[in-house]
């Protein structure tokens, strides 16, 4: 079933590069959406290529700007949909959530949006550069070059209250329960997680593995043991208060080196993963037959990715009339 599965995802991401998706393959917020809008309407044709052009020059100098951006996207569309709500600033905004502590590349958007502004002024969404400058850092790192239809328009508010991206420990049953709420099914949840092969995260997120699995005062009885016994040493026991939180790499194979790779479904079926929500892939036949699929075949996995990113991108977006084309991503205009 999961072979068949990928075959499906293979034949939709051909017929998006080729730019003639079908309804079938689009959902039907992607299909508000139009390829290559800014050209398509005469109104910024060249936007693309300048987004391409600041994404490059700031990754040459710091390819940590991949993961950031994928994190930046992925805050902000799975909670009110793509809409740059994400990256407006106030006491109250979204960026103020707990669980969006340590986000990163708000600059290299505003660059993007200075440069757009001056060349095609109120055009241009922030929520389509997020999309966009994304799409091109993760192929730097190794993606695929997917296609991001654009057009969407930026969204009025920013709450902080709705921000209800859940924890990293939580189970196979809640986090595919929460995909399915955003429209995503099994195969989008597998792929997705795999943006963790690069990046990193908090020792806060991953000491109940360590040291309290589900409150036994144990460590997770399914972790590799001297995997269990390296991550001990960088994340000790949270004890005191205003202890530090050192970061981990989410993928130790690729590390420093941010690069996009499917060795985090290895690690996964090696019990080697840092997240406790990655790891839950292997206890679920579906997850686990796509794993090992992914493992053995990074093409798979790279136009499996091609085609989440895409539907992710999707959700809920603002076009037409809705929302408005904010002059300044941080705030309203």
């Amino acid at each position: 079933m999961i072979k068949l599965f990928l075959l499906v995802v293979v034949i939709g991401a051909v017929s998006l590069f080729s730019g003639t998706a079908e309804a079938a393959v689009m959902g039907p917020s992607m299909q508000k959406l139009t390829w290559h809008y800014y050209k398509v309407y005469n109104t910024c044709e060249n936007a693309e290529n300048f987004i391409r052009h600041q994404v490059g020059k700031f990754y040459k100098n710091d390819a940590t700007i991949a993961p950031k951006l994928l994190r930046l996207l992925y805050s902000d569309c799975f909670v009110t949909g793509c809409d740059a709500s994400v990256l407006i600033e106030g006491p109250n905004s979204e960026r103020m959530a707990p669980q969006n502590r340590g986000l990163g590349a708000f600059v290299i958007i505003d660059k993007i949006k200075t440069v757009l502004e001056q060349r095609c002024p109120g055009v241009v969404s922030c929520a389509d550069i997020l999309n966009l400058a994304t799409r091109d850092a993760v192929h730097l790192a190794g993606a695929p070059s997917y296609p991001v239809f654009t057009g969407r328009r930026d969204g009025l508010t920013s709450d902080k209250q709705t921000v209800d991206l859940p924890s990293p420990s939580i189970s196979w049953d809640a986090s595919m329960a929460y995909f399915k709420s955003r429209g995503l099914d099994v195969l989008d949840m597998a792929t997705l997680l795999g943006s963790h092969s690069m990046g990193r995260t908090h020792c806060s997120h991953i000491v109940d593995r360590l040291y309290n699995f589900n409150k036994t005062g144990k460590p997770s009885p399914t972790m590799n043991k001297s995997f269990l016994s390296e991550m001990a040493k960088k994340c000790p026991p949270r004890t005191q208060k205003g202890q530090t939180d050192p970061l981990v790499y989410l993928n130790p194979d690729s590390g420093s080196n941010h690069s996009f790779t499917s060795s985090f479904y290895t690690r996964v079926l090696s019990n080697k993963s840092v997240l406790e929500v990655d790891q839950q892939l292997l206890y679920n036949d579906d997850t686990k037959q796509i794993s090992e699929e992914f493992s053995a075949s990074f093409e798979d996995f790279r136009k499996s990715f091609a085609l989440s990113m895409s539907k992710m991108g999707s959700i809920n977006v603002l076009t037409k009339s809705e929302g408005e084309i904010r002059r300044d991503c941080r705030r309203r205009n």
